[in-house]
């Protein structure tokens, strides 16, 4: 009889341990406190518009295929999706606008021409990220950080020898200041700090990385929404036959004599080989596991920043916009101070906007466009919310009508707001945080929780809270390497 493997949530990192550890022989089950799997990568529909709940970038496309191809199936009989001519439109607030072309040719031309800063930086920075990755991700991406052979093997002693070049020294900001003349470049930049939640004043230029996975490798779109990543690697996951359990709240995690033994759901005990916990680690700690050692370091960490999102049903198209969309503040550093260290938005906000309509009509009525409106905000820390967002509010749609020379605010046919109380709340994220522990030391890889249990024999982790980290690519890495950690 085969062995039988419990996970505790159905995020995105959830499902696809659910399909790594059924490939491996397992007899799987899920147990979703919600109605719903995918955790943050959900979906709301209203009035006629559909918006992507959560993540709304697609990079490294190669982790979904993966799973497909670890179950022998066909990738397209699930899930389809296509590369963006166009990764994002950035606008600023002197009339300054650029695209970011996927073809770095014509991306270092745009920026030349429209900003003056020489081709040959733009080359040279995504060459740099190229090298960071290559370098770095065997190591801290795809392995576990907390095994010896992690560090022993030939990957890592080849990154310690080049340890001066992988920006370890050094913040983002202060990285991108040497490779840019034009400080909207160092800009532009330095917003790459904030796909996991970070500052770039603070956060190491390692995370220099994450160009070269726009840039370098693409971005992409699911032809069916960012949903449908959940949604197919849900279908596979049945599939093989694993089993969803919807509604189901996991009140403790079973241990005995330093092992996990099962779960318990009210007063029902369900037993298991292994465990698998894809919820919010902090969280899990002060709930489910609250009987265990804590590991209290890593729970005292500091958080990621959180978001606050309006999506907004808009009764007009705008040509100028496209499916990522960049009004940046006019003082960065103010605005991450305000997000870090005040702990409130700033009154100018960089702002966010997602349309999936321009990509897949149907997400909107004829004429019309589904904003996914977002600016980053700093972690719940009881701040009087209610303000917060009716400050921002006005905020955003002032910024948005000084860019685009409009009044947004009569086009505004249906709003739904997300706010960091409700992140917290439907995806037990602590505090709302969306990328668990801040990363804005050059410790911060190192202070994430392992994605097995060192205490607990046959526990393991894995999601955005834990190694790797935050985001699609990296919740799916965790999946994976989780799985790796498991005995034959």
């Amino acid at each position: 009889m085969s062995q039988k493997a419990l996970i505790i949530g159905s995020g995105i990192a959830g499902i696809a341990a659910s399909i790594r550890l059924a490939v491996k022989g397992y007899q799987v089950e899920v147990y979703e406190a919600n109605a719903y799997p995918g955790g943050k990568l959900s979906e709301i529909q209203k009035d006629g518009y559909r918006f992507d709940a959560g993540p709304s970038l697609f990079t490294l496309p190669q982790q979904v295929e993966e799973l497909f191809a670890l179950a022998g199936k066909n990738t397209p009989d699930y899930f389809q999706y296509t590369k963006l001519p166009v990764a994002c439109h950035y606008f600023w607030e002197d009339g300054s606008k650029i695209k970011a072309f996927a073809e770095v040719e014509l991306f270092a031309d745009e920026v030349e021409r429209e900003l003056g800063e020489p081709k040959e930086n733009i080359h040279r920075a995504l060459e740099n990220s190229r090298f960071i990755y290559d370098h770095l991700a065997p190591l801290f991406m795809h392995k576990s950080l907390h095994r010896l052979s992690t560090w022993t093997n030939p990957d890592a002693l080849k990154s310690y020898l080049k340890m001066g070049k992988l920006g370890i020294f050094q913040t983002m900001d202060e990285a991108n200041k040497r490779q840019f003349e034009n400080p909207k470049l160092v800009q532009l930049f330095n917003r790459y700090a904030t796909y996991n939640g970070s500052n770039p004043y603070e956060t190491p230029a390692t995370l220099n990385i994450i160009p070269h996975l726009e840039f370098n490798i693409g971005a992409f779109f699911p032809k069916k929404g960012m949903h449908d990543i959940t949604l197919s690697l849900y279908k596979l996951a049945e599939d093989l036959g694993v089993k969803f359990h919807f509604g189901q709240k996991v009140e403790e995690i079973l241990v005995e004599n330093g092992q996990a033994m099962g779960i318990r759901i009210k007063e029902e005990v369900i037993p298991a080989d292994l465990v698998v916990n894809n919820m919010d680690m902090v969280n899990a700690y002060k709930t489910i596991l609250r009987k265990q050692k804590q590991p209290k370091k890593l729970l005292n960490q500091p958080k990621s920043s959180s978001a606050l999102i309006f999506y907004w049903g808009i009764e007009r198209t705008f040509p100028e916009l496209d499916l990522h969309n960049i009004f940046f503040s006019d003082n960065y550093l103010e605005e991450f101070d305000h997000i870090f260290h005040k702990k409130e938005p700033y009154k100018d906000p960089t702002v966010y906007i997602n349309i999936t309509s321009t990509q897949k009509a149907d997400d909107a009525p004829e004429g019309c466009m589904n904003w996914f409106t977002m600016i980053n905000v700093p972690n719940n820390q009881g701040q009087d919310w209610d303000r917060v967002i009716a400050e921002a509010k006005k905020n955003i749609i002032h910024k948005v009508n000084r860019i685009l020379k409009t009044d947004i605010e009569p086009l505004i046919a249906t709003e739904e707001i997300l706010d960091p109380r409700t992140i917290e709340s439907k995806t037990s994220s602590a505090q709302g945080a969306l990328y668990g522990n801040s990363s804005n030391n050059k410790f911060a890889a190192f202070l994430r929780h392992a994605n097995y249990s060192s205490d607990i024999k046959n526990l393991y982790f894995c999601g955005g809270s834990v190694h790797p980290g935050g985001g699609i690519p990296l919740c799916l890495l965790s999946a994976k390497i989780l799985t790796e950690l498991i005995p034959e």
